[in-house]
Formats: structure tokens, sequence, C-alpha cells
């Protein structure tokens, strides 16, 4: 044996005496200084996931739960407010009424809309090959008028939520049951995805932030039986609107972190949230909500910022228009008004159960309801029905006959404001982006045009200077006063051609620019788009021919404003007749997709926030508290998975 055996051999013995001293100590109980114990990662995604809380807040519904829940707490997003002195005059946030319904011409818009929905329920057959026979609002009225309510047994009598403790606040159900003699004012928060700042009583953004943290802070403690002392060992998912309001945002995590004192933060897009809950992919995510409808092609978890689209109706807006068909075919329940929290809970609930978009259902059609309100009777109507059914959903394609007159009813992406806390914005990142173009275009004109003796080089420099405001003006489309730019700046997508960001608009001044796109933004946000035109054109701002043709093959649509019986299908059909002629030969198969995995379309963007939970890739992506208490608003831009 030679000498190198000799000593493999001598190690193999040494290894297998250290082995088996480290099994003699284990088994003493003798601890090593080796490195921290590995745990392993499945065991601690689902440790932490418990203690991950998910908010998704809608205008008149918010979610929250867990991130190991399989199903979120559900409740109305909507606080009462006991008066400070007696005496105080009454004031209570609209539920569905809103501003632009009154104008003069309101109700002529409305008509001009029933006319078009008339126009095209008659034009699109039925599955039998057969048009659809019109009914007229009169032939139902002549039966309705002559209806009276039947008395139903009343010993389940809905009551008025108890104040006889008088409570500071109320939240949810209760808030919506407090009795309007009461001394309460009642808030709903979130108003059409933002904020409900308005000039009337509560309406500051502290007041409604402070009810924000209210209802939140009730429904942690009460519902998910969390103690607020115990949030400092709590994560929690924040899901936003696509198109949001940066200084909003940020107070509503200022809240969460330092007011409730949550350890750590996400914040994310209900969009992309809604695919991970879908497991789509890519998609193209139709929101439709109970004020507004949102829509957003995301690609392989990432938005796309100029197919961004917010419709400033939704869920409500159908259920208004139901209800003024309603009257027009003698609506037997004749005390019922918008005014009053009680109906309009009636009216909602009566859109949801009849109102559809089967082309297929035709003719007069009885129906029966009841009306269980506080200190009266249960009473049951019956009620006969035709088209208003169908037309009050088809309002959604239609929304002129919503009769909304003089607001805004479109928005699109806009550039941010600037913000003091936040130094290296997107108006610093344009500006010197604009200054690095330049430099290279000054450096790449003078290797052109040089010549010896470089006087001409020297000329360059003098005239050419990079910091030139025109040059910096032109380069950023919003002047050179960085944060003071247009408000609206908006980023057109390639459906908006090169009216707006085409090569040529560099030889224009920037003040004409700017008019010249401040024009087309305002005449394009005052229309009301119809739900398919609005996909179309988000769709159609995307990139690449690829995208789209990824983007009609997913049509994801999600919220509880589109839960129509035949929604899929009438919305398919919509959207193959109007898509461009050049898609329809490379797009295989168009699909809408309304229940993915058979699930609730209203709860999905809430799953997608607690799957994101559990994801080995959102590590990287959590603001903890010191961080937002040294940094502030600038953890969002590092952190944040999508261009704050």
């Amino acid at each position: 044996m030679t000498q190198a055996e000799k000593e493999q051999d001598n190690g193999k013995e040494k290894e297998k005496e250290r082995d088996k001293e480290k099994e003699k100590e284990q088994q003493r109980g003798v601890k090593r200084p080796i490195a921290p114990p590995a745990i392993p990662d499945p065991l601690q995604e689902q440790i932490q996931s418990n203690f991950i809380i998910v908010f998704h807040p809608g205008s008149r519904t918010l979610r929250i739960g867990r991130a190991t829940d399989t199903l979120p707490i559900i409740l109305p997003h909507v606080i009462a407010r006991r008066h400070k002195q007696t005496g105080q005059p009454k004031y209570e946030d609209a539920w569905l009424l809103r501003d632009g319904l009154n104008k003069t011409e309101s109700n002529e818009q409305r008509q001009n809309g029933l006319k078009m929905v008339e126009q095209a329920i008659w034009s699109k057959k039925m599955s039998n090959g057969v048009r659809r026979t019109p009914v007229s609002a009169e032939q139902a009225r002549s039966y309705n008028c002559q209806i009276r309510p039947a008395v139903l047994d009343s010993s389940n009598r809905v009551k008025w939520t108890n104040t006889a403790h008088q409570p500071p606040h109320l939240v949810g159900e209760e808030a919506v049951y407090v009795n309007p003699s009461d001394c309460y004012n009642i808030h709903w928060p979130i108003v059409r995805g933002q904020l409900n700042v308005h000039a009337g009583p509560g309406g500051s953004l502290t007041a409604v932030l402070a009810d924000l943290e209210t209802i939140w802070s009730h429904v942690i403690q009460k519902q998910l039986e969390i103690p607020l002392k115990d949030l400092k060992y709590y994560r929690c998912i924040l899901l936003v609107p696509d198109i949001y309001n940066r200084p909003h945002i940020k107070e509503v995590v200022n809240m969460l972190l330092l007011n409730m004192g949550f350890s750590a933060i996400i914040v994310h897009q209900e969009s992309v949230s809604a695919t991970f809950g879908s497991g789509c992919s890519s998609a193209c995510v139709v929101d439709v909500g109970d004020q507004k409808t949102s829509l957003c092609c995301v690609e392989d978890g990432v938005s796309h910022r100029n197919s961004r689209l917010c419709l400033a109706y939704g869920g409500s807006d159908v259920t208004r228009t139901f209800f003024w068909l309603l009257q027009r075919a003698g609506f037997p329940y004749r005390d019922c008004q918008l005014s009053s929290r009680l109906d309009c809970q009636l009216l909602q609930h009566l859109k949801d159960t009849f109102c559809h978009l089967n082309q297929d259902i035709s003719g007069l059609k009885d129906h029966e309801f009841q009306t269980r309100f506080p200190e009266a009777p249960a009473l049951l109507y019956q009620v006969r029905l035709g088209d208003e059914k169908l037309q009050a959903s088809m309002g959604l394609f239609y929304p002129t006959t919503f009769g909304i007159v003089g607001q805004k009813m479109t928005s699109l992406q806009y550039r941010s404001q600037g913000d003091s806390e936040d130094p290296h914005d997107e108006h610093y990142l344009l500006a010197t982006q604009s200054k690095q173009d330049q430099s290279s275009k000054s450096a790449a004109d003078r290797k052109g045009i040089s010549r010896p003796g470089g006087g001409l080089d020297g000329e360059m420099s003098a005239q050419g200077g990079i910091g030139e405001p025109s040059d910096l003006g032109r380069g950023c489309g919003s002047g050179g006063s960085g944060a003071g730019g247009m408000k609206g700046e908006t980023e057109f997508g390639t459906a908006q051609g090169e009216c707006l960001m085409g090569a040529g608009e560099l030889e224009e001044p920037p003040s004409a620019h700017l008019s010249r796109k401040t024009a087309i933004m305002s005449q394009f946000e005052s229309k009301a788009l119809g739900l398919d035109k609005a996909i179309l054109h988000s769709i159609d701002c995307c990139a690449s021919d690829e995208t789209k043709r990824k983007m009609y093959s997913s049509i994801l649509v999600v919220g509880g404003g589109l839960m129509f019986p035949g929604a899929q299908e009438f919305l398919l059909h919509r959207i193959i007749n109007k898509m461009p002629p050049s898609f329809r030969r490379l797009v295989d198969n168009v699909e809408v997709i309304t229940r993915p995995k058979d699930m609730d379309p209203r709860l999905i963007s809430w799953k997608g926030g607690a799957v994101l939970a559990c994801l080995d890739t959102t590590q990287e992506m959590w603001i903890h508290q010191r961080e937002w208490q040294r940094f502030g608003v600038r953890m969002l831009r590092e952190r944040a998975a999508f261009v704050w």
C-alpha cells in the first residue's frame, strides 16, 4: 500500500470519528456554535400567511380577511357617527344618487340612450333566428297600476339598530339600519374607487381617513378577533385601483403602518391581483364594481400602463336606471325613494334578482317581491315586467341611458404631480432621461459634422446646451417645470395614434403640443364609453400584436356589476362583432371569463391578494414600518410591483 493510500484511509477514519462525536453530542443535548438553523421555506411561508391581513376596499363593500382564510369577511363599507352636539343637522352620503342627474339635458339623454338600447335589442336575433317582439312599458303599466300589496306575517319584523346606549359610531349593517330619526351622520368613505373627499360634513381627507381606520379596526377586533395591540406582529396587503390617487394611497399606507401599527405592507393593483386569483397569467381585466368600471391589460403579472382606463359608472347606475324603467312600467311600490337607504338596498336586490342579458327571454312576465322595513308590516307585491330587465343591464353598453350630464366619465393614467418627500420621482427621471438624450444627440451631431479646426464643435456646445428649457420641455412632454407640469398628463397608447405622441410633434412649440393634448384629453374624458368599446380601446393600447392577441384570448370579468345571467355570451358577441377585422384572423378564439374556477367574481381580486402573500417573489416587496418612518413615500417607488 502506497503512502497516499494510507493517508486517504486515515482521513476517512477521522471523518467517521467526527461523525460519531457529533451524534453523541446531539444525544447529550450539547449545543454547538453553528450557523442559525435553516427553517424550511414552505413552513415559514405558511406561518407568515396566517399573520397577513388582506384589505380590498370597495366603494360599497369591504372585503377583509387573513391570507389563509377561504373567504373574506364582507360588509357594507359604511360608518354612522353620532352627533357631538344636540340639534346638529343630519348628513348622509348619497347611495344611488350622484351629480349630473338633475340637469335639463339629463332626461333627453336618458331617452336617447333608451332608443339606442331598443334598437340594439331588436337588431340582434334570438338563438332560434327570430327577432324579438318589443314590449312597450304601457302594456305592463296597465296591470301594475291596479296592484295592491298583500300583508304578510310580521313575526320576524326587521328592526332598527339599537342606539339606546349611544355608541359613538356604528359600522357595516348596523350603520345601514340606523333609524333616520337618530342623531347620526352616515358616511361612505370611498366613492368610485377613490377616497370620498368633499366639501360637506365629514368630507375632509382627515375625516375620511379616520372613518377608514375606525371601520377597519372594528372589523379586525370584532370579526377577525385580533386585538389592535397585536397588529405589530401582523403584516397587511392593500389592493388599490389601477388608476390611483398617489397622495391618497400615501395617506392610507401611513395610516396602516403608523396609526394602526402593522409591521409591514405590500401595495398592489386590483387588476394584477385578479389575475393571481383567477390563475390567468395574462388577461384583459374588466372590473365592474358598484360605482366604477376599470380596465387594464395584465401580462405575466405586469399591468400595461397605457391600457388602464376607468369609467365613472357601475352597478349602482344600472340599479338607478332600472328604478326609472320600473316607474315607467307603473312600479306598484309607489313610496320608493332614491334618497332612502333601505329603498336603495331593496332596489339593488331587485336588480340582482330580475335583470339579465339573455336575448331569448322575451315577453311580459309576472314576478313578486317583498318589502321588509322596520316599524312597518312586511308586504308582498306582484309586478309585471317586460323588456325593462334587459334594458337596464344594457346600460353598461349604452351609458347615455344613465342620464349623467357634465361629469368626467372616463379617466386615463396620468403622470404624478410630484411629491416633496420623493425628489427622485417620475419628473426627475423624465428630466434626466431628456438630458441624457440631448447629450448623446449633441455628441452624435458633433461627430457627424465636425471639421478640422473644431470651430463648429465649439459653436455646437455653446448653442445646444443640454439644459435648455425648450429641449427639456419637448423631451419631457410636460414643460420644464417638473412637478408643475400639466395635471392630466396622460400616457396614451398606440390607439391614440401619432396625433398625441408621434415624431412630428417634436417640431412644434411645447405650449401648442400641451394645449392640443389637453383638448383631445378633455374631449375623450367627457365621453362615456360603453363597456365593449372600452375593452377594445384598452386592448388596442397594448404595444404589440402578440400582446393584443393574448388579451383577446383572455378577457377576465371580475367584480359584482356584471353578474347578470347571459352576460358572458352577450359580451362575447359584442366583442367579436366590433373587434378589428385584422385580428379576427390572428386570434384563434375570443374568450370571456366571468367565473374562473367557478369562483364568485366579487372575491377574485381579494383571493389574488391572498395568493400574493404566499409567493416567494413577494419577500422583496414588503415595506416595513421603520423603513416607512425613515424614507416615507420613496419606499413605494422602490418596492411597489408597479411603476409608482
